[in-house]
């Protein structure tokens, strides 16, 4: 039996109020693991574990704002001492940058005319959020014989998608902050994955698709549980699974 199946798994994901965070968590509580969901919204984050649970999952809120690090610490402290150790960590919760604005149509973020607080903002929930929520909970997760992190990214993170002549991101406005925020997300997965390899903790990026969720006004033509579908997959991986690579559900993105 893979040490995947050995024990019930704890999992937390960041921003799992909704979209595909949430979905994310109603799949691996169907799997029989116990999902944190965790929200900056403490009300938002209950409401989601208690529809989990009401699905017949294990699922428990935990407050968290991935640019918050007192939140971060918070919850780390709070997973520790209510389970001893972490499973896997999906770390999910991001920004566009434009304020409810699709990224199809966000023109503000031509890299002549960008924002410069924008693009800190987008960075510091899309990048230093991860590294802050991931180097928490690195003792947690080095604590299970199966530990995996999931990075949620994008296609438009990819430098080689971008900059295809009529390619399948080429009729999009350009991105000066959202497009380079995953861009750095997978620069930064590649980084963990080398690092943490010795220790058997697999750490890949997920490109969900265009699932229809707020951060594009609803216009993904897949649902949240087909866009969470490759997010579950990389999460529950066995230990000769891929590490340090870049996946959509149709196989590796182009870096």
């Amino acid at each position: 039996m893979d040490e995947w199946n050995t024990h019930r798994k704890i999992a937390l994901i960041t921003g799992a109020n909704k979209g595909i965070g949430r979905a994310t968590a109603e799949r691996l509580a169907e799997l029989g693991v116990t999902v944190l969901i965790g929200a900056r919204n403490a009300r938002r984050g209950e409401e989601a574990a208690a529809a989990v649970r009401a699905g017949g999952g294990d699922a428990h809120a935990v407050t968290l704002d991935v640019t918050d690090l007192a939140t971060v610490e918070a919850a780390a402290g709070w997973v520790e001492e209510r389970f001893g150790r972490l499973d896997v960590l999906v770390n999910n919760a991001a920004i566009t940058g434009s304020d409810q604005v699709p990224p199809e149509d966000a023109v503000d973020q031509i890299p002549s005319g960008v924002d410069l607080d924008m693009v800190r903002s987008v960075f510091e929930t899309n990048v230093f959020g991860v590294i802050a929520v991931t180097n928490a909970m690195l003792p947690l997760l080095r604590r299970s014989p199966a530990p995996r992190i999931v990075n949620l990214s994008s296609g438009g993170g990819s430098l080689a998608l971008n900059s295809e002549p009529g390619g399948p991101l080429s009729g999009l406005p350009q991105s000066a902050a959202y497009s380079p925020s995953k861009t750095a997300l997978n620069a930064l997965t590649v980084q963990y994955a080398n690092e943490l390899r010795k220790d058997g903790i697999l750490v890949n990026a997920a490109a969900p698709g265009y699932v229809a969720t707020d951060i594009n006004d609803h216009r993904g033509f897949l649902t949240p549980a087909q866009g969470a579908t490759v997010v579950v997959r990389l999460a529950t991986l066995d230990a000769d699974g891929p590490t340090g690579g870049f996946f959509s559900e149709d196989g590796p993105v182009p870096w």
